[in-house]
């Protein structure tokens, strides 16, 4: 059996999911109080970086506790499309 595609990422609408990204990834030097964490950049990573990460998140494959709550939230869509719109950043 074949493996279905993953989704195309649309950008204009990853805009608007990404929105709640930028409280935390968008300013620079941000560190989390619980747990303690230095927040990375995460404009202009890759797309495919991205959705991996978002991924392993949604799975319990990376622990954080607020990534994992935000990525269990997002369908296989949404992530290709925050991907590709945070892909485009500087």
């Amino acid at each position: 059996m074949a493996t279905p595609a993953a989704p195309t990422g649309n950008p204009s609408n990853g805009r608007l999911l990404a929105y709640t990204c930028q409280g935390c990834h968008g300013v620079t030097g941000y560190k989390n109080a619980y747990p303690s964490y230095r927040v990375p950049k995460i404009g202009g990573q890759t797309s495919q970086y991205l959705t991996q990460a978002l991924t392993e998140y949604r799975q319990g494959k990376r622990k954080h506790p607020t990534m994992q709550a935000q990525a269990q939230s997002f369908s296989e869509q949404d992530i290709a499309d925050i991907s590709a719109f945070l892909s485009t950043l500087k």
